[in-house]
């Protein structure tokens, strides 16, 4: 593994950077009052490959490596965490769901407009009563001739009111199990389909969280994805390959707060000198500067080895936990370096503080990244 970034990475890099710089940042807080996301957005995230990251050329996808996905994902991160959680959603759940289990027929069907940015995707997992035990689900799909008909609902759905497309996970045999759950592919507009609630969110607030409930929703059986049974053991395969993408998004949201903060301290001035000059901020911010690139590196060496072909359960567990608990301390620190201006929606600190707890809980608790780790190095 080559830990320098080559050519056309770093351009990337620099692309990425200056679309979030141009087209997001001046949005950031009036997408955030009004939690407005930003449909309009999605057209020229597409003509930078950015809702096909990863998907082969074949389905419309841009085929960039797992490492250029976290360079993406942490650019976007950087300006606005909201924005890289949707793209991190639509890429990393409900299309790879697709892209990783579907036939070449919905591929070519569902995935191909994903990825151009023509449609936008959905991932139903979560349910009211079934967080991080999943295999607790209670929607249900019940075979009926040449459908399968849904009832049940999910909850903190990502895209569940503007989504086109959804992958949604529903127990097909109650008496298997894990082993009894399937995956479904359902397209916004089927009868039964209910976007419910939206969720007045503390942060992420330009990245829209719904409710989605099932009344008798039918679905063709051609729209089961893989085999009956074998829903639960995607959706674990997804969530490894997810989380590499929600540690970049902690990564980028940590290096935001700490150029924010680092940029205040050097125009701050107390006793008649920069605030950074004192040792008391400085160590601040070199703590973190050293968190935040001990996280990128657990966070390309997870991506890389996706790239590899390898199975990254340990190393996506990982760089998730620990990316995702050193955002908040760099986070709480900006606050803290901006004192009282940190408390307020004029400075950038308010708004990481509060968009970085979602990292710590979303595509698993840091209490399950534990779990997930714990099972892979040590006896039962």
């Amino acid at each position: 593994m080559s830990f320098r970034l080559s050519e056309e990475q770093e351009l990337l890099r620099r692309s990425v950077r200056e679309f979030a710089e141009t087209e997001i940042r001046p949005h950031v807080m009036e997408w955030d009052n009004a939690q407005h996301f930003p449909l309009e957005l999605l057209p020229k995230l597409a003509e930078l490959g950015l809702m096909g990251i990863q998907f082969p050329e074949a389905y419309g996808g841009a085929a960039m490596s797992a490492v250029d996905y976290c360079i993406c994902i942490e650019e976007l991160a950087r300006v606005d965490p909201s924005i890289s959680l949707s793209v991190a959603a639509h890429n990393g759940l409900g299309a790879a769901h697709i892209a990783l289990f579907g036939s070449d027929e919905q591929k070519q069907r569902y995935l191909t407009p994903l990825a151009r940015g023509e449609r936008l995707a959905a991932w139903g997992l979560t349910e009211p009563g079934s967080g991080s035990d999943a295999a607790a689900m209670r929607t249900t799909a019940v075979r009926d001739g040449d459908h399968w008909v849904l009832n049940g609902s999910k909850a903190f759905i990502t895209h569940g009111k503007s989504g086109d497309t959804m992958v949604v996970m529903a127990v097909t045999d109650r008496a298997r199990g894990s082993k009894g759950i399937s995956a479904f592919i359902v397209e916004r507009g089927t009868p039964g389909l209910i976007a419910g609630k939206k969720e007045d969110k503390l942060g992420m607030r330009a990245s829209e969280t719904c409710e989605v409930i099932f009344q008798n929703c039918r679905v063709p059986a051609a729209q089961m994805v893989g085999e009956e049974g074998q829903g639960f053991i995607q959706t674990l395969q997804v969530l490894d390959a997810g989380r590499i993408g929600i540690a970049a998004l902690a990564v980028g949201l940590a290096q935001g707060a700490w150029e924010a903060a680092r940029d205040y301290a050097a125009e701050r001035r107390q006793f008649g000198r920069a605030i950074d000059t004192f040792q008391s901020i400085r160590w601040k911010l070199l703590d973190n500067a050293s968190r935040v690139d001990a996280a990128r590196l657990l966070t390309y060496r997870a991506a890389w080895l996706k790239d590899q072909g390898r199975k990254t359960t340990l190393e996506s567990s990982m760089a998730k936990l620990f990316a995702s608990e050193i955002a908040v301390r760099a986070s709480e620190d900006g606050v803290q370096i901006f004192g009282g201006y940190g408390f307020v929606k004029d400075y950038p600190a308010e708004k990481y503080f509060r968009d970085v707890k979602l990292t710590t809980i979303g595509e698993g608790t840091s209490e399950v990244q534990r779990l997930v780790i714990a099972r892979q190095l040590l006896a039962a």
